[in-house]
């Protein structure tokens, strides 16, 4: 299917394929996968390890060569049919995951290395610029090693950034930094590149940098985009059972159509069949039994609750807990309690549905 197209669309990626030979044979890594980004927006290929996210973006760098589809920038046809415009023409930048910046090259030096053509003047101001876009001008006369991961990665950004692409490529950009600083960092990019209106397209493996810096992300397996949607979206109205099981932390327990009521049975309790979703959407109209996906944020701890649940295993998250917790059936339940309530593995606590939307899929098999 063709990407969907606006006046406003900067970038389309129109059912490419992409792959390599292999023992004498063709291995195709990209199986017609189709995207489209209006200016100004940032994308994101969310996916495991293996799914063809990088292949995607080397692709659109023009590092790959795609077998058949097309990619599209500002109306310029980048790839498709026997065509392939060189990385250098593309007016693309890329901030790779290991920053590539100079070691002999000051941090200004290293943000202004492709201003070549720039006179000494112009080339100044737009290295201050950007050294101040990324709140490193006070950085501007040390090297690489003297800085910290964070602030080399700002650096490598604001490199990328100075020649003003058309487009600018994350490869995972900030798989070497901690988490605290990983999520920080994406919220500080995503503010730079919409102060600056940029397009860009992010590639990780890791769902809360999708969520932090992207407008639309693609849940990438085996070669194509599965859903690209919303960040809501992706977590409440997920398409198939790989979304549903790669976004957030969930569990699914079966349950009980009600057709007539419009409502699903599960351990817990009945839910309200057409409550915020189509659960039919996969073809369970007419099915009696479905499994049910609850997320930990569905489960309420609740002392009063004549419902008990055993805690089998408990991961300490600062304001939180993230219990694992054994109904009486032996169903395993996910749940986020609040930090103060501290209980022991093997004690049995009260929990109750708190569940907004339902998300149904057929039971596998």
């Amino acid at each position: 299917m063709p990407a969907a197209q606006s006046a406003q669309t900067h970038l389309i990626v129109d059912a490419i394929r992409v792959g390599y030979p292999l023992g004498g044979d063709f291995h195709e890594i990209v199986h017609g996968l189709s995207f489209s980004l209006d200016r100004g927006e940032i994308g994101c290929l969310l996916g495991p390890s293996g799914c063809g996210k990088t292949t995607v973006l080397r692709a659109i760098a023009g590092f790959e060569s795609v077998t058949a589809g097309r990619i599209v920038l500002d109306g310029r046809e980048l790839s498709g049919g026997s065509h392939t415009a060189p990385p250098e023409t593309r007016q693309v930048g890329v901030v790779f995951q290991d920053y590539a910046l100079f070691p002999h090259l000051s941090v200004a030096g290293n943000v202004g290395f492709g201003l070549r053509r720039m006179s000494a003047a112009a080339k100044r101001a737009r290295v201050a610029e950007l050294l101040d876009l990324v709140g490193l001008a006070a950085q501007a006369d040390k090297y690489p090693h003297e800085l910290s991961g964070g602030q080399q990665q700002r650096i490598a950004l604001a490199r990328a950034l100075a020649p003003q692409p058309d487009l600018l490529l994350l490869d995972e950009p900030f798989s070497n930094l901690d988490v605290e600083l990983r999520e920080r960092l994406a919220l500080e990019v995503r503010d730079i590149l919409k102060a600056l209106g940029t397009t860009a397209v992010l590639v990780t493996h890791d769902q809360h940098e999708a969520f932090a810096i992207a407008d639309q992300i693609g849940v990438m397996h085996k070669g194509v985009i599965v859903q690209w949607d919303n960040a809501y979206n992706l977590y409440h109205r997920p398409a198939d059972r790989f979304v549903a099981d790669f976004i957030g932390q969930g569990v699914f327990t079966p349950g009980t159509v009600d057709l007539p009521n419009q409502r699903v049975q599960i351990e817990l309790g009945s839910l309200p069949l057409w409550q915020g979703v189509n659960v039919c959407a996969t073809g369970e109209r007419d099915a009696r039994q479905v499994d049910v996906l609850l997320r930990a944020d569905d489960v309420i701890h609740d002392d009063a609750s004549p419902l008990q649940a055993e805690v089998v295993r408990k991961a300490f998250r600062g304001a939180e807990f993230l219990y694992t917790l054994k109904l009486p059936s032996g169903q395993s339940l996910l749940a986020l309690v609040p930090s103060h309530h501290d209980h022991a593995i093997g004690e049995k606590i009260g929990i109750r549905l708190g569940a907004d939307h339902v998300v149904t899929f057929p039971v596998e098999g």
